[in-house]
């Protein structure tokens, strides 16, 4: 039985896969895709028709949510022809940068749209989603638009758009962040005489055993960093090098602020 009604999906890359990955696990209704891309064909299946082009959509589809799942770049080109839809679906946009108000430039103003950012754990229904409706969402297609979410990880609600931008530079491109981490790491690790292998098995591990952690525990992120922490030990050595004013907390403000400012510039 279904429990995820009739959905267009426009755009099966990574992101758009992995949300259908977890509609599928929840039970999806006959929907369809757009996506002229050649492999987006391997997403078709008993609940899904991967169409190239929205013409080889049958004009009495009646989707309950059109996912907007593009490149914010292609996103004046390719929205307009999803108007018609416009009134009776819920819009639900992935796409960075692209605001509520410039989708309905392209959609219609009377377009219902919830504009969120998920990030890529999402593949792993590990990821988290930060969104924010527009004031013409109904109660009834936000719980839909939480529900879709709901899919592939945690689901916050931002009553301020603007909140979108910072957002999508802290947990949208974050994954980014841990994996530069764990590369940086192997690295290091290899410079000091470790085997490559071995140093990708430390490395990858020490990440992701320290994510689960930090999720199990009800402690602060500082809190157990301090735990770890020995006075005088090689913890403190490294930190010391890392925490230093112009050295990672620096980096990471600023790299933030640059992230939150291209996402500003991606509304076009």
């Amino acid at each position: 039985m279904s429990s995820i009604p009739p959905l267009l999906l426009v755009g099966c890359g990574r992101m758009g896969s992995a949300m259908l990955a977890g509609w599928r696990e929840r039970g999806l209704a006959p929907s369809y895709a757009v996506d002229p891309a050649p492999g987006a064909a391997a997403n078709a299946g008993p609940d899904l028709t991967v169409a190239g082009d929205l013409s080889a959509v049958p004009a009495d589809f009646a989707p309950a949510a059109v996912i907007l799942a593009v490149k914010p770049q292609s996103a004046a080109e390719a929205l307009p022809p999803y108007a018609r839809f416009a009134g009776s679906a819920v819009y639900l946009s992935i796409m960075a940068g692209r605001t509520i108000g410039g989708i309905q430039a392209l959609l219609g103003g009377n377009a219902a749209i919830v504009r969120a950012m998920p990030n890529t754990p999402a593949a792993v229904r590990q990821g988290i989603t930060v969104a924010t409706p527009s004031a013409s969402v109904s109660a009834a297609q936000r719980e839909l638009c939480g529900d879709l979410l709901r899919a592939i990880g945690l689901v916050e609600w931002a009553e301020q758009e603007a909140l979108l931008d910072p957002v999508t530079a802290v947990s949208g491109s974050g994954p980014a962040y841990v994996f530069l981490l764990t590369e940086l790491m192997e690295k290091a690790a290899i410079e000091q005489g470790i085997a490559p292998d071995l140093a990708r098995v430390l490395a990858r591990q020490t990440v992701a055993g320290s994510g689960a952690l930090l999720a199990a525990s009800s402690e602060s992120a500082a809190e157990l960093r301090v735990a770890v922490t020995s006075p005088g030990g090689t913890t403190q050595a490294a930190l010391e090098v890392l925490m230093a004013p112009e050295r990672l907390p620096k980096a990471f403000s600023e790299a933030i602020a640059a992230a939150t400012k291209r996402s500003r510039e991606l509304a076009g």
